[in-house]
Formats: structure tokens, sequence, C-alpha cells
């Protein structure tokens, strides 16, 4: 009879250790089976082909329904986009939701947000209430007053065009808008101005520019290329078309990063709010001030192995794709894989209240992406039909 096994420290140590890179390559496996993409597989389309998929696609009761085919297919063939049905109902979704396929829609009460938003930058300025009178009683280049002008925009483009003019032509207007039109988002799917004029310095645009990309946002053409490319065009680790719709409202990558922030909240106890912001930002840059998030992966940085320069250098890459390749963020995840025993999610929809003048009501980002997701199931039934 063989006398029993003798456990040793080190052998319990080993075992455990294997156990434990066993669970984390299994739930790497699983998450990535998951949760990325698959390549869509397609048959090449003729451009006739695309736009009549796309025309059939669309709501009905659109006016010109060739040219706005037209106008979507064209988006998607210039960036390269499968032109499935499943991206033509994402974009024909958010455009919906958006606009209602209008290229410049109404929006009820512009005058009042717009002066509402003057006199929020006058009070702040610190500038009398009779200097900015006698500034929108100038003549502007129409020959009316832009107080006349203001009082009876309509559509974003005419404010932007007055900020504009504006800007240019009254001193005090760079003291208000700091040579900065408060118009930030235009066109049928509402993108960001800001997106399109960095995302235009990458890819070419591809229709002749007469004014600026900001000019082109507004039009149908321009404001769908780069509304598609702000849905589409760019890798992200989801399964579902939701999480797209989410970052589109919150920024790119923010389902993911949220799905961090959940992971992290998870491992060290500190509540964070689920917005995708990884780290805080002064404009464009990252603050040195460490974000709520940072904070707490600081907690964890022992258990992480990382030490506070790693954590600063990985998260400042969640605004990129390659924030899934940083140790950290392998390393919070296998960790919370371990903890839970099984995959955690890798996106999640961002806590995040919606904050604009347009904004009457309380509307999230949550909101947001499932109205559109429910846009979108109803064209895919459409094309089911």
């Amino acid at each position: 009879m063989n006398p029993p096994k003798q456990h040793t420290h080190a052998t319990i140590r080993v075992r455990a250790t294997s156990r434990f890179v066993l669970l984390v390559a299994t739930a790497m496996l699983l998450g990535a089976c998951a949760s990325v993409e698959p390549p869509p597989a397609y048959p090449p389309i003729t451009a006739a082909e695309g736009r009549a998929r796309v025309a059939r696609l669309l709501p009905d009761g659109i006016p010109d329904r060739s040219g706005w085919a037209t106008d979507v297919y064209a988006a998607i063939a210039a960036l390269d986009i499968p032109p499935t049905p499943q991206n033509i109902c994402a974009v024909v979704a958010v455009t919906q939701q958006e606009s209602t396929f209008r290229v410049d829609p109404s929006i009820p009460g512009l005058p009042a947000i717009a002066k509402r938003e003057i006199e929020r930058r006058r009070e702040r300025a610190g500038i009398p209430r009779l200097v900015l009178d006698a500034a929108l009683a100038l003549p502007s280049s129409s020959g009316k007053s832009y107080g006349e002008r203001l009082d009876t925009v309509k559509t974003e483009l005419q404010l932007s065009r007055l900020y504009e003019d504006f800007i240019d032509r009254v001193p005090l207007g760079r003291t208000f808008f700091a040579d900065r039109n408060p118009v930030k988002t235009a066109g049928p799917m509402q993108v960001s101005i800001a997106f399109a004029e960095r995302f235009a310095v990458v890819k070419p645009y591809p229709y002749p520019i007469t004014g600026s990309v900001r000019d082109e946002v507004f039009t149908r053409r321009g404001g769908l290329y780069f509304g598609v490319a702000h849905l589409l065009d760019y890798r992200a680790p989801y399964d579902r078309y939701l999480f797209r719709f989410a970052d589109f409202n919150a920024g790119r990558y923010a389902s993911r990063n949220a799905a961090f922030q959940h992971a992290v909240s998870q491992l060290s106890g500190i509540p964070l709010t689920l917005d995708g912001d990884l780290l805080r930002y002064d404009g464009t840059r990252p603050s040195r001030e460490p974000s709520s998030t940072e904070t707490a992966v600081r907690v964890l940085a022992r258990r992480l192995g990382v030490g506070p320069d790693e954590i600063r250098r990985d998260l400042e890459r969640g605004q990129d794709e390659d924030f899934e390749r940083t140790e950290l963020y392998r390393n919070v995840f296998a960790q919370i894989d371990q903890v839970t025993g099984k995959p955690a999610p890798r996106a999640m929809l961002p806590t995040i209240v919606l904050q604009s003048p347009k904004i009457t009501r309380t509307l999230t980002t949550d909101w947001f992406a499932r109205r559109v997701d429910s846009r979108y199931q109803a064209c895919l039934q459409r094309g089911d039909a």
C-alpha cells in the first residue's frame, strides 16, 4: 500500500497557479469569442445594387428617397465599409433618431436656446448687458442686425453662420466665443464637427470642398460621410450594434471603457461612474490630476503588478483600440474573471446624463442607444420583409 501523497506548499502554489492560468486563458478565449465582431463575409455588389439595398431599408415617407440612398451608399463605399444590411441599418437608425432624415432640421425654440447660451457666456466674461445689446444691434453681413437674425434662426446651419459672422466682424464676438463656433454638431446624423475636422486630416475627404469641413458637415453628403465614419469606421470588441450606438453618443470606446470601469469598481470596492472617461482632460490633453478611475486602479496596483507610471501610460490609450492589449486591461479582466468564475462583460452602456442647450428633459446615453437600437431592429425587419 502506497503512503498518502504529501503536498508541499510549493506544490500547492504550482497547482493553484496552473488552475489560475487555465481559468484566465479560458476566460480570455471565451471573451474573445463572445465579444469581437467577426469580419463580415459579403459578396461584392455594384453601386446600383448598393443604392437599391439602401433604398429598400429606408423608412417609408422619406422625400428624395433615391438621393438619400445615393449618399448613404456613397459614404459606406468611400470608407470601404461592408454594405451589409446590418451596417446600413445602423446608419439608417442613427439618422432617423437624430434628424428624421432632414439635412438641417428645424429646432423648436432655437432663438431662446441661443440667447441663453450667449447670456451665459456674457456673465462668465463679466461683460455688461448694455455692451452685449449694443453688439447685437450692429448690422451683420446680410444687412440685418445680429439681434434680428438671432430672433429668426430656425436651424443649426443658420445659427452657425450667424455665429461665424459675429466672430469675424465684431471684436466682442471673439471675446464671447474665442474663435470657436459653439454649434458643435450638425447634419442629418448630428455628428461632432470637431470629430469631422480631425477625421478629415487622417482620411482625405472624397468630395471637393468649397468652404470648410464645418460647411460640409451641414450638407447631406458630408453629414452622412462623417456620421458613418464616426459610427462604423473603427474596430471595437462588441457583439451588438447597441454599444456602437452608445459610442456614437458618448465617444468611441465609451462602452468598452465603461465595462473596464465596472471591473475596476468590483475589484477595488470603490464606486465609479461608468462614463467611459478613464482620465480627466484639460481640453484635449490628459490632466495631471488623477481621475476617480485612475485612483481606483492605483488602489489595485500591487494586486495587478503595475506601478503608477504604467497605470497612467495604459489609461492614456483608453481612446484607442490598443487599450485592450495593454497589461493593465488584461490584468484587470484576468482578476475579475477569476473572482467571478466567468468572463466579465467587455462592453456596458455608459452611465451619462446628456447635456446640451437643445435638451429640455433628462436623457441619457443608455436611452439614446436603446432608442436607436429599436429603430435598427425595425430596419432589419424591413429587410426581412
